[in-house]
């Protein structure tokens, strides 16, 4: 009984985090006072107290030997130069809670909220807004191109430069804004939505104003902000994809004719976005100076510079066809093209610090473009099929009605509303100064793999609609191009399996870079700090873990709504570190290769930000009917954490056994049922539907699509009790199952319904009827068209 009481008050100290020395405090009181110890035991007790508690005699005895013996064997995975780049490129943030057994719901809820500035929303209210009604999705298709006059508005409002800051001329926007910005457009059209988007994230404009000299920010941002000058940025190549450092276009220095340095370069770059019409090209290689022109260096590592498209040799005359997407897309050639040192972004100072760069630059294209696009197209989705599905009728229903309908309704308004939560979140952190590179690898993959879904489900709710082409149709073009952003960007594969858990776990954890750190650097003094911290850390997981499954983590006091969620958080929190470690020990190195354990811990690490992100929109915003998607979100995120948590265990070594006992005892299930229904009902409110979806573009055209599709929907609404009317009428005979106009007629000759309430019927159903239609051709014209 005793050792059992010993046992609990250990398990305690762990779960507090109590200091080593007071286990060595209790466990002597204990057994000076319960138990009846020999002299043995306290001969050994105190030399393994002085071991562990007097710090010389640890670091000799202890830490010095483990630090000979990790080395000898590789115990530790050891960081590469890019890795390295990689792992400083960003901030920590609050996923490095998660790899502490912690979850800090004040830091959380602490979070400055970005408010757009007066000027920001009135770019957003009006030159978005005139931006968007230039043109339609369906022009710029049959086009395939924007009209002359939309690409001299882009130019001349300053869309190229919302990221230069004022004083260069650009339009200074913090990256709420920006998001804001991509987000409205991709409700009007992809096409316009990238155009715009990718010289606001890599590119010249982002690298000469973070790496720069004061001469280059002078000489081309106020160009690039004005649109004077169209920058792209050239970097994938034929076998340099997500590997970004294996590309192999070159450049090498040599003394021209007049003695002055230069660059010789030769490439070939493939994907890249405003290529063709690109006047200033940002492009990457790898510098060589092979004659020492430089010093004593002779690879020089990849760098980047910035070229003039009508520079000798290069050849940007050519165009992808990216799945019949007209954005401009393209390969890039040069042969011997030269360049002076003045030319690289930063000079002399920027040569190899192109892979720096780059790492730094890519967060925003996976931390803010990428994920607006996903944001404003799944928004898109939902308010279309969301208003669609009430309009439709099968077998005498509207579809919204059927459960396999409103399970995928459902499921498009929780992830749009999941969506815009981490988005909010990630970027409110962003405009604070937070360089969160773990987290936008999380954004960018599930972003674009929640959208994937999102259209996927969109496209089957609404059928035929959904897959003939033509002006009424509003998602097809987005289907289309789901599979670039999930490609783009670093592929979702390597996000998945190597980026979110793989740099999270180094840089992130908070001991392991310490300790790689100082065994690489034989410093036994850190690396006895951080082990003996790391000890503590994985007690304290162990402890939290053991007593939150028993408890299912309820004894953790929470305030709030969704207090349940919170301490359900917090006990995957724990038993995240937990595995964390346990992987660690149990694979050591070889864990980095491990791409499956990786993706699922990744799976574990970026569900439990979903969550987070979503409870504290919720706090920020409450509203009641929005009760309903936090519930579903948070079920759906918890019952994923399970899959990858069974899956972690079943698949690392001897701790197969305890697979019995995570599923006896899951962290969650997926939504019952009925949540379905409760979501879909309050989607029937246009009002709701309409907050839900408050940043899409809303053409002042009454005859736009989407106009049409809201006034069908108002109109019907208005006329519910005439249509049930006529449905009783039908079923109880008064009168027989005709054309819409005969029964109509029937139902006024009967008093059944007055000539105005038939009236306001016909309209309504006539715009019911435009909804449902679908585009057709003459067979002549469907030719011609794209």
């Amino acid at each position: 009984m005793e050792a059992l009481v010993l046992l609990f008050l250990i398990l305690v100290f762990g779960f507090f985090s109590f200091p080593l020395y007071s286990y060595f405090v209790l466990v002597g009181a204990f057994s000076f006072a319960f138990c009846d110890v020999e002299v043995i035991f306290w001969s050994i007790f105190i030399v393994l107290g002085a071991v562990f508690l007097i710090p010389s005699l640890r670091l000799e005895l202890i830490s010095s030997k483990l630090v000979s013996f990790i080395n000898k064997k590789g115990l530790l995975p050891k960081i590469s130069a890019t890795e390295e780049a990689a792992l400083q490129a960003g901030t920590n943030w609050v996923e490095a809670d998660f790899f502490k057994a912690q979850v800090n719901f004040k830091e959380i809820n602490a979070q400055k909220v970005t408010i757009l500035t007066k000027e920001e929303q009135d770019f957003l209210d009006n030159e978005v807004n005139q931006l968007c009604e230039m043109t339609t999705d369906w022009e710029i298709f049959q086009e395939r191109d924007l009209r002359a006059d939309v690409w001299q508005f882009i130019k001349d409002k300053k869309f190229f430069g919302m990221i230069i800051p004022k004083e260069y001329g650009g339009l200074g926007f913090s990256a709420t804004a920006h998001s804001r910005v991509i987000e409205k457009l991709v409700s009007r059209s992809q096409v316009l939505a990238i155009t715009i988007m990718v010289p606001n994230s890599l590119g010249p404009a982002e690298l000469i104003l973070k790496h720069g000299t004061l001469a280059q920010k002078n000489k081309y941002l106020s160009d690039l902000a004005h649109g004077i000058q169209v920058p792209c940025f050239g970097l994938t190549e034929p076998n340099a994809g997500s590997d970004a450092t294996s590309i192999t276009s070159n450049g090498v220095v040599f003394k021209d004719k007049k003695g002055e340095l230069k660059i010789k370069l030769n490439f070939e770059k493939r994907y890249i976005t405003l290529g063709n019409i690109a006047t200033l090209i940002g492009l990457a290689f790898v510098l060589k100076d092979p004659e020492h022109l430089l010093g004593d260096i002779e690879d020089l590592g990849i760098t980047f510079a910035v070229i003039d498209s009508k520079t000798k040799g290069l050849d940007n005359s050519r165009r992808h066809d990216p799945l019949g997407i007209p954005f401009i897309n393209s390969p890039l050639y040069g042969k011997d093209v030269v360049i002076d040192i003045q030319n690289i972004i930063g000079e002399k100072d920027g040569i190899g610090k192109g892979w720096q760069m780059l790492v730094e630059s890519l967060s925003i294209g996976r931390g803010i473009s990428l994920p607006s696009v996903s944001l404003g197209g799944s928004k898109l989705a939902l308010n279309v099929v969301a208003s669609y599905s009430q309009l439709r009728e099968q077998f005498g229903l509207s579809i919204n009605y059927f459960e396999g309908v409103e399970e995928k309704i459902a499921k498009i308004a929780a992830f749009s509303y999941m969506l815009n939560s981490a988005r909010n979140y990630t970027l409110d952190a962003i405009d604070d100064g937070v360089k969160p590179g773990v987290i936008n690898s999380i954004m960018k993959y599930h972003a674009t793999e929640k959208f994937k879904t999102v259209i996927n489900d969109a496209m089957d709710v609404m059928g035929g609609s959904a897959i003939i082409r033509g002006e009424n149709n509003l998602l097809a073009h987005a289907y289309f191009a789901i599979p670039i952003s999930i490609t783009v960007e670093g592929a979702n594969i390597l996000t998945r399996n190597l980026m979110q858990f793989g740099q999270g776990l180094i840089k992130s954890h908070p001991y392991i870079y310490t300790e790689i750190t100082a065994l690489k650097n034989n410093n036994v003094k850190g690396f006895d700090k951080a082990f003996f911290a790391h000890i503590a850390l994985v007690f304290n997981a162990f402890c939290k873990s053991l007593i939150y499954y028993f408890t299912r983590a309820k004894l953790n006091f929470q305030k709030s709504e969704f207090k349940r969620y919170k301490q359900k958080l917090t006990w995957v929190s724990s038993e995240f570190t937990l595995l964390t470690n346990l992987a660690l020990v149990i694979l050591g190195p070889s864990l980095k290769k491990r791409e499956n354990i990786s993706a699922r811990f990744g799976d574990i690490l970026s569900n439990c930000y979903l969550i987070t992100a979503t409870l504290r929109e919720f706090e920020n915003n409450p509203n009641e009917q929005d009760k309903n998607l936090v519930d579903y979100i948070c079920n759906y995120c918890f019952n994923e954490i399970q899959i990858a948590r069974e899956e972690i265990i079943s698949n690392i070594g001897f701790i197969g056994f305890l697979l019995p006992l995570a599923k006896i005892n899951p962290f969650s299930i997926k939504a019952k049922d009925k949540l379905n229904a409760k979501i879909v009902k309050n989607l029937n409110n246009q009002d709701y539907l309409k907050s839900l979806t408050s940043s899409l573009f809303i053409s002042s055209n009454e005859k736009d699509r989407l106009n049409v599709i809201q006034e069908a929907v108002k109109q019907n609404k208005e006329c519910e009790t005439s249509f049930k009317k006529l449905k009783e009428s039908i079923k109880n005979e008064s009168i027989k199952k005709d054309s819409f106009e005969n029964m109509t007629n029937e139902l006024l000759e009967k008093n059944i319904l007055t000539f105005e309430e038939i009236e306001k019927m016909k309209k309504a159903h006539a715009l019911k009827q435009e909804v449902i239609s679908v585009d057709s051709f003459e067979a002549n014209e469907y030719k011609e068209k794209r």
